[in-house]
């Protein structure tokens, strides 16, 4: 028997739509990276974008654990000498482009080539809670129900009880 092989104009991608209020930002990003990248289906094949469309709503409200909201520095440079610049995630998450955060967190987890570039197109990510993809209908996908952990503020209350 041979190794089935999906071909690109065989996939079938649907539309997911999760709430990120509350949740860790490191544990959902490997699920929504994980998701685009397609290899939650069966017929997954590594060459080929094969990943869903997921859209993240209330970016801005994610949860860092710890003290990685103050600590988690972001860097760049920008190219002249001694053109290092740095901005820690309280800074990027209480400002203009709180999404940011959560964007940085998938891409990072996806391969850098044009496959991975190809698969981050498929990604949506809002600050707020609307966003303008109602007419794909997309399903629900509850990431906290999927683990205690995935949800920030029950490690502070387990914590808070010791």
């Amino acid at each position: 028997m041979k190794t089935y092989s999906q071909k690109p104009r065989e996939v079938e991608r649907d539309w997911f739509v999760i709430d990120a209020d509350g949740l860790v930002l490191g544990r959902l990003a490997s699920i929504v990276a994980m998701r685009l990248r397609g290899k939650h289906k069966p017929i997954f094949t590594p060459h080929v974008d094969c990943g869903d469309n997921i859209i993240i709503i209330n970016a801005a409200k994610v949860g860092l654990t710890g003290n990685k909201r103050n600590d988690k520095t972001y860097y760049w440079h920008t190219g002249h000498p001694g053109g290092i610049k740095s901005r820690t995630a309280d800074k990027i998450l209480d400002g203009n482009h709180p999404e940011r955060v959560m964007i940085k967190a998938v891409e990072r987890m996806i391969t850098r080539n044009p496959l991975g570039r190809q698969q981050m197109t498929k990604l949506h990510v809002y600050a707020g809670s609307e966003h303008p993809h109602e007419a794909q209908s997309p399903q629900i996908l509850d990431v906290g129900s999927m683990s205690s952990k995935n949800l920030a503020n029950r490690a502070s209350s387990s914590k808070e009880s010791t």
